[in-house]
């Protein structure tokens, strides 16, 4: 096994790049597509520090996943030339139309350069201005017209007065299905939940599967652990309402 401090891999297509650090047990660890993310604010920052944040910045992010090109179009129109994307998938500026995994690298090795310089590793400062962040993708089969109803089903049950996930209360729940906030019509259910975490179901567009993106919150690893099991743990309740996750 190398020593290094810091793995970089890209996938076949080189529009994402993933990322692992050593922890205070030194051992890597797998940073997701939404912790690089927030550490990737330290771009921000930088800017404003030199002076070179354009005056009307965006920041783009999805609730999974989208096709950024369009959007990009539309900053342009209106002057607005920086974008990002999250997801495991970055970008700054317009002249890539995708997710850039050479881009991603660049600022990636960048942000870790200059914390080294500091002292500081990735995951104390995460940690430190977040609190212990984690973010779970779990996929359900479900196979045959049969699976499909039984997805259909599902994604109903969650459309139910469903107020409480592993013991977290939902405090907003964003239908994307009718369309919402200028976003195209989609199979897509998030629920805000207390302590900054949410849940997000979505069916898949070209498998039989069923998506649940799990967000937590909490004050160390353990705890978070804790927070997913119990949302993740599928079962009906006897009220005949999903109250922790799919079955």
């Amino acid at each position: 096994m190398c020593n290094a401090d810091l793995l970089l891999a890209t996938d076949p297509d080189c529009d994402r790049v993933g990322i692992a650090v050593k922890n205070k047990a030194v051992e890597y660890e797998l940073l997701t597509g939404n912790q690089t993310g927030m550490l990737l604010d330290y771009n921000c920052s930088q800017r404003v520090k030199h002076g070179k944040m354009p005056a009307d910045p965006v920041m783009v992010k999805t609730i999974v996943t989208m096709d950024m090109g369009e959007q990009i179009g539309k900053l342009e129109k209106q002057g607005k030339k920086d974008s990002y994307e999250e997801s495991c998938g970055y970008l700054t500026g317009s002249y890539v139309r995708n997710k850039d995994g050479v881009d991603g690298a660049y600022m990636i090795c960048e942000m870790f350069s200059y914390y080294a310089t500091k002292g500081i590793s990735l995951l104390d400062e995460l940690y430190k201005a977040y609190g212990y962040c984690l973010n779970n993708l779990h996929n359900y089969e479900f196979d045959g017209s049969a699976g499909f109803a039984k997805m259909q089903n599902i994604m109903q049950a969650f459309r139910g007065a469903i107020k409480v996930f592993g013991g977290k209360k939902v405090v907003k729940l964003l239908d994307y299905a009718p369309g919402l906030d200028g976003l195209p019509k989609s199979d897509v259910l998030k629920s805000l939940l207390e302590d900054n975490g949410s849940l997000v179901v979505r069916s898949s567009d070209t498998e039989s599967k069923l998506k649940n993106y799990i967000s937590v919150s909490a004050e160390n690893k353990e705890a978070a652990e804790k927070v997913e099991t119990r949302q993740k743990s599928l079962k009906r309740q006897k009220n005949g309402l999903i109250n922790t996750a799919i079955e």
